[in-house]
């Protein structure tokens, strides 16, 4: 997907699992090709991608959260997330 909105719904790739890492005490991402740990903000971002709510609710269920949520970087963080090919767009 080229260009991510916030009617675009997330989710998570076939074989990419979010999980807690309780040696790390942190979030880890598992996927075929490595892990990436991401930070608490990406943790946060990743846990609501479900394939069934778009990006207005996902940024509406972190603002619920926590203060100071942009739509902006929402979008920033699963742009990235995107290109690494670990979530995609239903």
């Amino acid at each position: 997907m080229d260009t991510i909105t916030t009617a675009s719904v997330p989710k998570l790739r076939v074989g990419v699992r979010l999980t807690f890492d309780h040696v790390r005490g942190t979030h880890v991402l598992l996927f075929p090709e490595g892990v990436l740990v991401p930070n608490s903000t990406a943790a946060a971002v990743l846990e609501l991608c479900d394939g069934a709510t778009s990006v207005s609710g996902i940024v509406a269920t972190l603002r619920s959260r926590y203060q100071g949520v942009q739509e902006s970087d929402v979008l920033t963080v699963l742009a990235r997330f995107g290109q690494r090919r670990v979530i995609e767009w239903t």
